[in-house]
């Protein structure tokens, strides 16, 4: 597995980040063979949130894994806090209390990375900063992010906080590319130009802020899965004939979509399916060329001006 900096901190993590949300739905023995996979893979990187399974997620994972100092030593370990149910809290105790709730279902004494999981309306960013600081020197958290935020809220809360944000979760996929295509469209007047995330691509490129993408096989809000879906024909058709050109799956060239770009962003894998797992590892070889990039692009209803 290639590997990269997440954002600007000394943390080498691998292209793909596994995402731990779905792994309830699978059985002990399923998940067991699903992580030993990703290990096998080089992709040790897993991201996790104490709201997956009501943190029953991290449990799974902490015992499939056989978690123990020789295993944590091995791996990459993300979660994120923020979300209670109905409202959203990034005050410093619930930071503080999450994060002791996350560590024990983990079964670690720290994380490599902690996202705050979606904007809070009511953030005060001097409480996220001391509850940082207590994290930080106290060992329990390496490294600091969030996820959805745009410019203008990541730079209110980094104007509070001594360590840096070096990523932020958003959603990307060939068919939800509004970050992308808000830049290929500006000063037109189609829907595409709208800028709905304040230039949130650019931003982190220029911030050296690690984008990583969720949900990248689904279009709309968790609608469904675009390959091999009758509402995009011509998508798959193009996708499943440069798969072909290269001899993998179409699921190796969705996630290489994403790679190919030069945001250097680390795409979250949600499937708990081990051999797709597997094909999805085989981007990080695979380098479409401009013409095929485009190509992709136009063909799931984006325009270009």
């Amino acid at each position: 597995m290639k590997t990269m900096k997440l954002g600007n901190s000394a943390l080498e993590v691998p292209m793909l980040a596994v995402g731990c949300m779905r792994i309830n739905s699978i059985s002990k023995s399923e998940a067991e063979h699903f992580v030993q996979t990703a290990l096998e893979e080089g992709a040790n990187f897993f991201d996790h949130a104490d709201i997956y399974g009501a943190g029953s997620c991290e449990e799974i994972f902490a015992d499939v894994i056989h978690m123990n100092e020789n295993i944590r030593e091995k791996i990459i370990l993300q979660s994120k806090c923020g979300i209670r149910k109905g409202l959203f809290d990034f005050s410093k105790q619930h930071i503080l209390e999450s994060v002791d709730g996350i560590l024990r279902r983990l079964r670690t004494d720290y994380l490599d990375v902690l996202l705050l999981h979606r904007p809070d309306a009511l953030v005060e960013p001097e409480e996220v900063s001391e509850a940082f600081d207590i994290l930080k020197s106290s060992g329990k958290v390496h490294n600091f992010g969030v996820s959805n935020q745009n410019p203008m809220q990541i730079q209110l809360l980094q104007k509070s906080l001594n360590q840096p944000i070096i990523a932020n979760q958003l959603q990307l996929s060939i068919t939800n590319a509004n970050m992308i295509s808000n830049g290929i469209n500006v000063n037109m007047s189609n829907d595409s130009a709208v800028n709905r995330d304040g230039s949130i691509l650019d931003y982190c490129r220029l911030n050296n802020i690690t984008i990583q993408t969720w949900s990248p096989f689904q279009y709309g809000f968790f609608e469904g899965v675009f390959l091999g879906s009758d509402k995009y024909p011509e998508l798959n058709q193009i996708i499943n004939r440069i798969a072909n050109k290269y001899q993998v799956s179409n699921t190796t060239i969705a996630i290489a979509w994403i790679l190919r770009h030069p945001a250097h962003m680390q795409p979250v894998i949600g499937t708990m399916n081990s051999n797709r797992l597997q094909d999805c590892c085989k981007a990080v070889e695979i380098y479409l060329t401009r013409e095929e990039w485009y190509e992709i692009y136009r063909a799931a209803g984006n325009i270009l001006p």
